[in-house]
C-alpha cells in the first residue's frame, strides 16, 4: 500500500519522492570496473522526466556506483533502510535492463513494498514473458517500452488524477489477475524531452558519462533484445547535452550508448563536425567511445570525422571468427574480411575493443561440429592477427524475449530457472546444453582460458617497461605526435590488460566460493530426465 495521501483526504499535500534504483551486479564481472565510473542512461532519463512533474522530486541510486558517503549495510551495499529514514521515497522504480540483476531487484522491491512504498519496474528483462513474474515479486506496476512519457501517466494515476483503465504500456494485478495494456507507440520526438540530469544520481562518482542519440537497431540479431528501426534525435540535441555536461560538471569522457554509431550517416557526419567545432572553440579535447559496425571501416570520411570529434575507441561486436556461427547469428561476414576491416580502424587511429560470443548454438539443419580446443585456437588466432586492443569474451545468453531463447526452449535445451537463477545471466556461465561435442563445462573453461591468455599479470611489468622507454619511444622519429600516440597506445593497453587480470582473478575467487557447479549438475540432470540432454551429433 502506498504512503501517498489519498485524494481529498484532508491531509496537507507535500512534495513526494520518486527513487529509481539500479540494482547491483550479482558478482564481479567485466563491466564492474567501468560501472564504478559510469551509470545507466535510461534511469537518468526517466528520473529527469519525473523531476518535471509538479509536486514530485526524483533521484537515482546506482548500487554499482555508490561511493560518495552514502549509508551502507553490513555487506557494504547501499543501506536502503537508512535511505528511507533520511529521504523517504513514496514511489520506488527499479531498472531491469540487466537480467542478471533481477534477483537483487526483487529483493529490494519486496523490502520497499513492505515499508509502504509503491513499486514500479521496467527494462528489457520484462520485455518477454516475465511481467507476471515481476508482479509476483513485490512489483506493483511493470512498465513496458520507454518510460519517460509512461511514468508521468502512471504518477497521475497514483495521485488519483486519472483511472488505471487506459494506462498505456503499464501492467498490474487486478483481483489477482493480470491487467493493463500493450506497449505504446515508440518515442520519436526526442527534442521534446528534457536533457538527462546526472545531478539526480546520488552518492555516485561519475567520470564517464553515457550519452545517446539513436534508439533501436535494425540488425535483428537473434540473441539481442534491441529491435526495431532506428529512431534518431537531432545532432543539435546531443551536442547541447555534451556541452551542458562539460560546462556544469567538467565532463570530458563520454560513452555513446547507441547500438550502432553511424546508422544515419549524413546526420552522424554533421554531429561529428559540430562536436569538432565545439571542442576547437573551448580549447578542450574530449575522449569518446562508440559502438559501431565493422563494415564502417571502409568509410574513410566517416572515420576521419569521428577522430576529429574525439572518438578514440570503437567497440565492435565481432561475435565470432567462425563463419558458420556468424551465419547462425544473421551476421554475413567472413573472418578474413573482418581482420582487414579491423586494421583499417587501427590505421585510422582508433583503439579497438572486440566483443565476442563463444560457442553460439547452430540452427537446426546446420552441419557443423567443432570441439572446444579448435574453437579456442580459432579465437586466439583471430584476436592476435587482428591486433585487437581489448577483448570481451562471453557465452551465449538466452535472454527473455529473444529469438535465441525461444529456439533453445523449443528444443528443451535451456537450463530451468529453478536450477540456475537469473543472477547467472551475465555471459560468464553456461545456461543451456551446447552443440555436440561441446559440454557446458568446456564452454566456461574456454572463455576463461582465452581471457586468461589475453589479460595476464605480466602486463604489470609491461607498464613499468613502457614508462621507462617513454623518452626514446616518443622521440624516435621527427614527428613527435606519431611517437606519442604509439607509446600511449602500448602503455594504455598494458594498464587495461593488467586491470583485466585483476577482474578475472576476483571472478575466479568468487566462483570457487559459489555453488554454480552444483547447480549446473542439477540442471543437467533435470534436462536429461526423459528430455533432450544433448543435440544429436551432426556429421
Amino acid at each position: 500500500m502506498s504512503n501517498i495521501p489519498a485524494p481529498n483526504s484532508g491531509m496537507p499535500k507535500r512534495r513526494r519522492r520518486f527513487r529509481i534504483i539500479i540494482p547491483a551486479f550479482a558478482a564481479e564481472n567485466i563491466y564492474s570496473a567501468v560501472a564504478r565510473r559510469m551509470t545507466a542512461l535510461g534511469p537518468v532519463c526517466v528520473a529527469t522526466s519525473v523531476n518535471e512533474v509538479e509536486g514530485w522530486d526524483a533521484e537515482v541510486i546506482d548500487e554499482n556506483n555508490y561511493r560518495r558517503g552514502g549509508p551502507r549495510d553490513q555487506f557494504g551495499r547501499p543501506d536502503h533502510a537508512a535511505l528511507q529514514q533520511i529521504r523517504p521515497a513514496d514511489v520506488v522504480g527499479f531498472y531491469g535492463g540487466l537480467t542478471s540483476t533481477v534477483p537483487r531487484l526483487y529483493e529490494l522491491a519486496k523490502f520497499y513494498k513492505a515499508l509502504g512504498a509503491t513499486t514500479v519496474a521496467g527494462g528489457q528483462h520484462f520485455a518477454g514473458d516475465n511481467i507476471m513474474e515481476g508482479l509476483s515479486n513485490g512489483i506493483d506496476f511493470v512498465i513496458a517500452g520507454e518510460g519517460e512519457r509512461i511514468v508521468k501517466e502512471l504518477l497521475a494515476c497514483i495521485d488519483g488524477e486519472r483511472p488505471r483503465a487506459g494506462l498505456t504500456g503499464v501492467s498490474y494485478l487486478e483481483d489477482g489477475r493480470l491487467a493493463g495494456s500493450d506497449v505504446p507507440d515508440q518515442l520519436t520526438d526526442f527534442d521534446a524531452l528534457p536533457l538527462p540530469d546526472y545531478s539526480l544520481v546520488r552518492f555516485a562518482r561519475i567520470t564517464i558519462y553515457p550519452i545517446g542519440r539513436v534508439r533501436g537497431c535494425g540488425m535483428n540479431c537473434e540473441f539481442c533484445t534491441v529491435k526495431g528501426s532506428p529512431r534518431c534525435a537531432t545532432p543539435e540535441r546531443l551536442v547541447e547535452h555534451i556541452s551542458l555536461l562539460f560546462e556544469t560538471r567538467g565532463a570530458r569522457s563520454f560513452f555513446v550508448v547507441d547500438d550502432l554509431f553511424g546508422q544515419d550517416r549524413s546526420e552522424t557526419l554533421r554531429l561529428c563536425r559540430m562536436l569538432a567545432d565545439y571542442q576547437k572553440r573551448i580549447g578542450k579535447r574530449f575522449t569518446i567511445t562508440a559502438q559501431i559496425r565493422l563494415d564502417k571501416a571502409g568509410d574513410a570520411e566517416l572515420l576521419q570525422a569521428m577522430r576529429d570529434a574525439g572518438v578514440f575507441m570503437v567497440a565492435i561486436g565481432y561475435e565470432s571468427p567462425i563463419e558458420e556461427e556468424l551465419l547462425a547469428m544473421n551476421k554475413h561476414l567472413k573472418p578474413e574480411v573482418m581482420i582487414e576491416q579491423t586494421r583499417l580502424f587501427r590505421k585510422a587511429g582508433f583503439r579497438v575493443h572486440g566483443m565476442f560470443i563463444f560457442g553460439y548454438p547452430m540452427k537446426e539443419g546446420a552441419e557443423f561440429r567443432m570441439d572446444a580446443k579448435e574453437r579456442v585456437r580459432r579465437f586466439r588466432k583471430f584476436i592476435s592477427k587482428a591486433h585487437i586492443d581489448t577483448v570481451q569474451m562471453l557465452l551465449p545468453v538466452p535472454l527473455p524475449g529473444t529469438e535465441l531463447r525461444a529456439r533453445l526452449e523449443k528444443q528443451n535445451r535451456v537450463f530451468p530457472i529453478s536450477s540456475i537463477g537469473w543472477e547467472y545471466y551475465d555471459g560468464n556461465f553456461p545456461l543451456f546444453v551446447p552443440d555436440a561435442p561441446l559440454t557446458p563445462e568446456e564452454m566456461q573453461a574456454s572463455i576463461q582460458g582465452i581471457m586468461g591468455r589475453f589479460y595476464r599479470i605480466t602486463h604489470m611489468f609491461s607498464i613499468g617497461l613502457h614508462t621507462m622507454a617513454f623518452p626514446s619511444f616518443v622521440f624516435y622519429s621527427y614527428r613527435f605526435k606519431n611517437g606519442w600516440q604509439a607509446w600511449r597506445r602500448r602503455w594504455w593497453n598494458s594498464v587495461f590488460r593488467f586491470g583485466g587480470w585483476i577482474t578475472l582473478r576476483r571472478w575466479r575467487h568468487r566462483f570457487k566460493k559459489g555453488d554454480f557447479t552444483r547447480k549446473l549438475a542439477g540442471a543437467k540432470q533435470t534436462l536429461s530426465g526423459g528430455r533432450v540432454a544433448q543435440p544429436a551429433p551432426r556429421s
